[in-house]
């Protein structure tokens, strides 16, 4: 479970022309090492909890994993409290804030670049833009999306964000059906992260490609937000906020449909809006 800083920090605040002084919550952000085989693979700053699932999540939009199959056993620090039904994991590790993947079989692919990440960007370390675009698949048509389902989707992910009504300061994604079923919402205070721990989830529950779902996410949506909804089979991705000219180029060529500026009963469509049909 993701969780704050203790609420008993102490601010100043000014508001109506005076000084007071209150507690307030701060949203946690913490790094987390990222082990592969043992050996030190990348640092993320993330929000804590969920780090099984963050760790995974990256890991298959890198193109390090494609199934669970390829995992034989995962050490994850004992505060962490992890535990997932099928998979192995031992709760082992000394060092706090460290997660270690041990493969079954020689990795899919092995990193060739630096996977230094911060909560603000996803896609730190990239040398070249093309290498984000290695083993993406144009995705297929379909499924058929009503319009009028996608402002409601902002609402309920709003509603699974715990941490963010005690601090402001989280990001959320969250998958849903394409009639609106929630499926799975996560929190973190970098957005991509977010998204990595949906995949994440998904692929721990078997369901990747996750060709009939849409993708929600609170802010913009960069190029790394689609590289990686994209990555998981994701047909469809609604940002609240602006998408990038990078993230529209890039869902333009993979047929993924793109919606920005989802607030209230408005939004616009940017890429492959055949989907939405009513």
């Amino acid at each position: 479970m993701t969780r704050p800083a203790a609420p008993g920090l102490q601010v100043r605040r000014w508001s109506a022309g005076r000084w007071t002084d209150s507690p307030d919550a701060v949203v946690t952000e913490e790094p987390l090492q990222l082990m592969l085989e043992g050996k030190p693979l990348s640092v993320v700053m993330r929000t804590p909890g969920n780090d099984l699932e963050l760790c995974l999540g990256l890991m298959f939009a890198e193109g390090i994993l494609r199934t669970l199959a390829d995992v034989s056993l995962v050490h994850i620090s004992a505060e962490a409290g992890e535990v997932e039904r099928g998979m192995r994991v031992e709760s082992d590790l000394v060092e706090s804030n460290q997660v270690d993947v041990r493969f079954a079989r020689e990795p899919r692919r092995k990193p060739e670049r630096s996977m230094l990440s911060s909560s603000a960007c996803g896609v730190c370390g990239t040398v070249l833009i093309e290498d984000l675009r290695r083993d993406l698949a144009v995705l297929p048509h379909g499924p058929e999306v009503d319009p009028s389902v996608l402002p409601g989707l902002v609402e309920i992910l709003r509603s699974g964000q715990d941490v963010f009504d005690r601090t402001g300061g989280l990001h959320a994604a969250g998958l849903f059906s394409a009639t609106g079923n929630v499926q799975c919402v996560r929190e973190d205070v970098g957005r991509h992260n977010a998204v990595d721990k949906v995949v994440g989830r998904a692929l721990l529950d078997g369901k990747l490609p996750a060709a009939s779902s849409v993708l929600v996410v609170s802010g913009r949506a960069g190029y790394e937000i689609v590289q990686k909804s994209i990555s998981a089979g994701i047909p469809v991705l609604a940002a609240v906020g602006a998408p990038s000219s990078l993230a529209v180029a890039l869902a333009r060529e993979f047929n993924q449909t793109l919606v920005g500026f989802l607030r209230g009963d408005r939004f616009n469509v940017y890429a492959a809006p055949e989907r939405l049909t009513r």
